[in-house]
């Protein structure tokens, strides 16, 4: 999908637009066809703006309209569709005194969107979503930067009031990147040590950071968020089909109560050719595959070598030594098998 498109109707509204493209150079500049000056620099449109708006709005990341923001609302009501998929949508007045957080402001990058804008144009950013104000935490972004998921996001929104109301929020983390969060907790963010303590009746709210499963109950009172902490190493051969690969990876995440959207990617020895089976298997769940050579696999250290497997592979060990070495962390689950020819093998992350 295309970045950032700008669209500007005025004289003043060209200036800005073409001083924003001078420090990001990626975007594109929509103008009216009537205001055109020829500067291949902008794409001069002829269609009325509101069809225009429309289409940018459903093909790009970022709207940004230097235009009033009644006239911006209107254009883009009609296309909402919810905070997870609408783009970024940012107004900038005439001047470009103001540069307004509009739609998006945190799942769709708008307000660190407007403060870059507005730091270059020496315009006052305009944030109103709540957790910003308050200096509080953003729900919904916690560990955006680091691809963590949110695995129930229907309670992101009771949560996010709870947060901003300052209401008592528990907080367990027992996996992924420690740095989510700068300074001090907020002063209703209490971290507990052990995560049946979010269940207690002086927490109103949870965010529950693992990359174990969770209970329905907890899950109904926390916002789980997935960290990508684990690597799924597999051993296989040329014919091993993705379904057998689903059954045996969903079958040792299940047994070892480890959540499958926590996994970072897919370990496994190169073949000199992609094997079908694990190339869709990794796409039906959206997760890379990672390929090593058996001369490096044969280097790592493994529990449980294999004399077949060295026989037929060149290396003792494809599962387990895949994970370790891609994941430069702990061995959690060691090789499982599953006849006649999978093995499974999960390794975590370590994360200060």
């Amino acid at each position: 999908m295309p970045g950032t498109a700008v669209v500007a109707i005025t004289k003043h509204g060209i200036e800005i637009a073409r001083r924003i493209k001078e420090r990001m150079p990626e975007v594109e500049i929509y103008v009216p066809a009537k205001h055109s000056d020829g500067g291949a620099d902008v794409r001069w449109f002829s269609e009325q703006s509101t069809q225009l708006v429309a289409s940018l709005f459903k093909s790009h990341d970022a709207l940004v309209c230097i235009f009033s923001l009644g006239a911006a609302i209107r254009m883009v009501a009609p296309h909402l569709v919810d905070k997870k998929s609408d783009p970024a949508v940012i107004v900038i007045d005439d001047r470009a005194n103001h540069v307004i957080s509009t739609l998006s402001g945190h799942l769709g990058g708008a307000n660190a969107l407007a403060r870059l804008l507005a730091s270059f144009l020496g315009a006052r950013p305009v944030i109103t979503t709540a957790a910003d104000v308050n200096e509080t935490i953003a729900v919904d972004l916690v560990g955006r930067e680091f691809g963590w998921a949110i695995e129930n996001f229907q309670n992101v929104t009771r949560t996010s009031a709870f947060m901003v109301n300052e209401e008592k929020i528990a907080l367990y983390q027992d996996a992924g990147e420690r740095n989510w969060w700068q300074g001090p907790l907020p002063k209703n963010v209490v971290a507990v040590d052990g995560i049946d303590k979010v269940m207690s009746g002086e927490f109103s709210g949870a965010l529950v950071i693992t990359d174990k499963v969770v209970g329905a109950e907890i899950a109904a009172k926390a916002v789980v968020f997935r960290p990508k902490t684990l690597v799924v190493g597999i051993g296989l051969h040329w014919d091993t089909s993705a379904e057998t690969i689903e059954s045996g990876v969903t079958s040792v995440l299940d047994e070892n109560g480890l959540a499958i959207n926590s996994v970072r990617n897919i370990a496994s020895v190169d073949r000199g050719a992609r094997v079908k089976g694990l190339d869709e298997f990794a796409a039906r769940h959206a997760v890379p595959v990672q390929i090593f050579k058996k001369e490096e696999l044969v280097a790592v250290e493994v529990p449980n070598p294999s004399a077949a497997v060295q026989k037929f592979e060149g290396t003792a060990s494809v599962s387990e030594a895949a994970s370790i070495l891609s994941s430069k962390g702990e061995l959690v689950v060691q090789k499982q098998k599953f006849p006649p020819n999978l093995t499974v093998a999960v390794c975590r992350i370590a994360h200060q």
